[in-house]
């Protein structure tokens, strides 16, 4: 190992042994928030079969993605998983994509077959939203293939009308999210995509990951290793806009996101610029990333080079993986994090509100101990309830033989958890958060949401090998919150783009509801809230795409509710025992 390794390993444990003598993962109200792996005892038996025969095909080791969602209604968080399949040549798939129903009990059954959603594609990636506005949600897919439309039937199955609609890209695609960039009040998607890749590419001609060259150390030429992305031409993602009938027009290139250049891994939709409508940012492997600024006229302008988020803080390409918008200063912008591949520091961009992005991956502290770790799939969430939002970041090398050209690192990796300390500034605190972040295993996707209602947030992680990880968090509602459900009239009924400001206790908080994010996943459609201590809010705001703007005051805390848009009211909702959407 080399000595700047060495030395990072020893601050890096002198920091967890400090944070665990302070306290860091500590409720302020008294006890410690702890993640506790759960998936056997709810029922969740997923791996993720990414078909390895010993040829290193590249499409190996990028998968894959899963989703929170709740499709039967029933106002419990159900969950995606998409899936691989064996490689072989000439053999057919037998491996299937997986839904998983919550019982409401803490326990799920998987209902894939029943349901009609068992894609047997090869899977990367999942968003789920309303596209058609019928109050049932539906899932699109990427595979390297092509991908799939399942529109929910609303009596508990699917119907495949991936053909009806025109969404079979069959490019490599990976991080998709449903958002309606026109605001007309139908959800839109956009797909990423990633190289121009076949199965059959010659291998004597690629060349391997430069993990060993990083590393001082060379690869020995006996050594087989997943190739580069440097070796694959970039593949164009596409814009599809709803046509209101069932069907999608491709706009991509008269809406100005045509860039084969890219090599796209996850996305995230949001407002950064605070204007009314929704932009884009696409996090690209080994090319400049995209940040595309709506223009409000159905066209956008890639501005991450202006902007400051297309590349690292000195400048540099990086290998980046997935993203998330996120206000974490709670100043009334979304920031931005991009986890990257090893020695490439997650990236922190803090929103300066005049167009530009401050790097600020080093001062906030999430640079520095994200160093020794490939990251992919990651979210901002407030996950002790205190009002400031915290960083979750999935890792996994993406070698299964790196140890052997670099003993500094690992294919398994444990996943990182970052607490907003304030004034912008984050602990790692991964040891002092329980059994469920000293899990060593390859990650990639990664969903959160409250799966068992009980006001905090739940973490579930899909591993390229081994079992998925369901992640109970345990303590986080010793502090007050509040989560908010939207239906859209006006605006998409899923209120995708609808952006909500709490202010409680003399903090002010926003949210944006979204569909994907973090590395071809999705989060739950709904807002959670940290409130601390406060026990009263004093106001709660929607603007809607539409332009509407529901104003609340004077709620109570530690309840789920929904609002309607326009309708200037507030419906409780009994989140255990009936449906989210009225």
């Amino acid at each position: 190992m080399s000595p700047d390794y060495l030395g990072r390993l020893f601050l890096h444990s002198m920091w967890s042994i400090c944070l665990v003598l302070w306290g860091s993962a500590t409720d302020a109200t008294g006890g410690p928030v702890h993640f506790v792996e759960v998936g056997a005892e709810a029922g969740i038996d997923f791996h993720y079969t990414h078909g390895g025969t010993g040829q290193k095909y590249f499409i190996e080791t990028m998968g894959p993605g899963c989703a929170f969602l709740d499709y039967d209604s029933d106002g419990f968080l159900d969950l995606y998983t998409v899936n691989g399949h064996d490689l072989t040549l000439g053999t057919a798939p037998e491996e299937f994509n997986a839904l998983y129903r919550n019982k409401g009990n803490g326990t799920f059954a998987e209902v894939g077959r029943e349901a009609g959603v068992r894609d047997r594609g090869y899977g990367m990636g999942v968003t789920a939203a309303d596209y058609d506005n019928d109050g049932d949600v539906d899932i699109y897919l990427t595979n390297y293939g092509p991908n799939a439309l399942y529109r929910n039937e609303g009596d508990g199955t699917f119907a495949d009308a991936t053909d009806q609609a025109g969404l079979g890209n069959e490019l490599w695609g990976t991080g998709c999210a449903f958002f309606d960039y026109d605001n007309d009040g139908s959800l839109d998607l956009y797909v990423a995509n990633y190289v121009e890749y076949t199965l059959d590419a010659p291998r004597k001609d690629l060349t391997p990951y430069a993990v060993g060259s990083l590393a001082g150390e060379e690869v020995a030429p006996d050594i087989r290793a997943y190739p580069s992305p440097d070796n694959f031409k970039g593949a164009p993602d596409a814009l599809y806009h709803n046509e209101r009938d069932g069907t999608f027009a491709d706009v991509t290139v008269q809406a100005g996101v045509f860039n084969p250049a890219g090599k796209g891994m996850g996305l995230v939709c949001g407002d950064y610029d605070n204007d009314g409508d929704i932009d884009l940012f696409v996090a690209n492997d080994q090319t400049a990333n995209f940040l595309y600024q709506n223009n409000g006229d159905g066209t956008f302008a890639d501005v991450a080079l202006i902007a400051g988020v297309g590349y690292s803080g000195d400048g540099r390409m990086e290998a980046s993986m997935g993203a998330d918008f996120g206000d974490y200063d709670n100043d009334g912008l979304l920031d931005l994090v991009v986890p990257n591949f090893q020695r490439e520091p997650t990236s922190l961009y803090r929103n300066e509100g005049d167009g530009l992005f401050a790097y600020e991956s080093t001062p906030s502290g999430v640079g520095r101990y994200s160093l020794p770790y490939v990251g992919w799939s990651t979210a901002f969430f407030d996950y002790d309830n205190d009002g400031l939002l915290d960083i979750f970041v999935a890792n996994g090398h993406t070698l299964d033989n790196v140890i052997l050209f670099d003993a500094s690192t690992s294919y398994p990796q444990r996943n990182q958890l970052f607490r907003n300390e304030g004034q912008r500034r984050f602990a790692e605190v991964s040891d002092a958060a329980g059994e469920g972040l000293a899990i060593v295993k390859v990650s990639r996707g990664a969903a959160l949401g409250d799966y068992d209602n009980d006001g905090d947030v739940d973490i579930f992680v899909v591993n390229s090998v081994g079992r998925a990880d369901l992640l109970r968090n345990d303590g986080g509602n010793e502090r007050n919150w509040l989560q908010v459900g939207v239906v859209g009239v006006e605006s998409n009924r899923d209120g995708v783009g609808a952006r909500i400001e709490l202010n409680a206790g003399g903090l002010r908080q926003i949210r944006e509801i979204k569909s994907g994010s973090g590395l071809y996943s999705q989060n739950d459609l709904h807002a959670s809230f940290g409130l601390g201590k406060s026990e009263r809010i004093e106001q709660l705001v929607v603007r809607w795409p539409s332009g509407i703007v529901d104003r609340m005051s004077r709620l109570a805390v530690n309840q789920s509710i929904i609002i309607v848009e326009g309708r200037g009211r507030v419906e409780a909702s009994a989140w255990n025992n009936s449906s989210r959407a009225p």
